[in-house]
């Protein structure tokens, strides 16, 4: 038996990462969707369904959840009649919190990040993955986007980018949908040795080679699933510093808009929704409201210039980069 790529800092050898594209008989066809999860209990009902509709794969890796998600995701797969597609394990790690904890933690630790990634991509048995979050849910119209483009991918070296918008979930009937914020973030990757994960600033990053070809859908297609009794910051160290960071535009963005929901404001660019009678806003928002919406899509906010000594100096960092 070959030796492991990876071997993590303390000895946890059962955890030692081999590259799958260096297993006998290679890589086959088709395209898997990996959640690293941890209580997404409440959210994968919404989240798994498309998903497993629309690609080849889905692997859930559960760290350490305490209400039940492996179960959540096990029944809602068989009684759509899809549990042949659903693959689950289990990295039981403490893994490190995004900014200042995951910068203090060693690159091949099982505590961090990119450690904890590179593991559970490791587990892709396909030739391209998508790496997906366990609140991200997508609309009708991204189930098929993703679909058609499941057959498409498979033998090609190219990053997909996946526009997301963050709908804050206050009760069955009302959420606030956030398009303010253009937001398209790469999520599709081929699985090979030029896209593996390695320690950046605040977060992991994933590997790319230069130059690649990006290809980057319309908005419109996914929402990721915020509660407003929830503490959906809970994977950063320290939530405020997003202020402070150029590097954290997004976070930033979702910060500002659940304090202020949380105060009962509505931002600009935000959009009150009401479901009808007997339909969960979730629903409403990913099978009407937005497949429904014109098109093009309106998003993003005008650029404010700069008004303050601290803006005009973190403008100045900016355009520096």
């Amino acid at each position: 038996m070959s030796a492991p790529d990876l071997v993590n800092l303390e000895g946890h050898s059962e955890y030692d990462v081999t590259w799958p594209w260096k297993r006998p008989g290679g890589l086959r066809p088709g395209a898997t969707a990996v959640l690293r999860v941890k209580d997404e209990a409440v959210n994968l009902p919404w989240v798994l369904p498309p998903l497993l509709r629309a690609t080849d794969r889905v692997l859930v890796v559960d760290n350490g959840s305490t209400d039940g998600t492996p179960d959540v995701a096990r029944r809602t797969a068989e009684e759509l009649g899809l549990g042949h597609k659903l693959e689950q394990a289990t990295y039981p790690f403490a893994v490190a919190r995004a900014g200042a904890e995951h910068l203090a933690t060693p690159e091949r630790s099982v505590h961090s990040l990119a450690y904890f990634y590179n593991w559970c991509f490791a587990q892709v048995g396909t030739r391209y993955s998508w790496k997906w979050d366990g609140d991200m849910v997508l609309t009708t119209e991204g189930e098929v986007s993703i679909g058609d483009l499941g057959w498409q991918v498979g033998d090609v070296q190219s990053i997909i980018r996946v526009p997301r918008h963050g709908l804050y979930v206050e009760s069955e009937r009302r959420a606030f949908l956030d398009l303010g914020l253009r937001n398209a973030e790469e999520w599709g990757f081929p699985i090979g040795p030029d896209f593996v994960f390695t320690k950046a600033y605040e977060w992991e990053i994933r590997t790319t080679p230069q130059p690649v070809r990006s290809i980057g859908l319309p908005h419109g297609l996914c929402v990721e699933l915020k509660h407003l009794d929830g503490d959906e910051f809970a994977h950063w160290t320290d939530p405020e510093s997003f202020a402070t960071s150029y590097r954290n535009k997004r976070k930033r963005r979702e910060w500002t808009v659940f304090q202020a929901l949380k105060r009962g404001e509505v931002v600009p660019g935000v959009h009150e929704i009401t479901a009808p009678d007997g339909v969960h806003v979730v629903d409403h928002v990913t099978q009407t409201w937005l497949p429904q919406a014109p098109r093009p899509l309106e998003v993003g906010l005008p650029e404010l210039a700069p008004t303050s000594p601290a803006q005009l100096d973190l403008a100045r960092t900016q355009n520096s980069l």
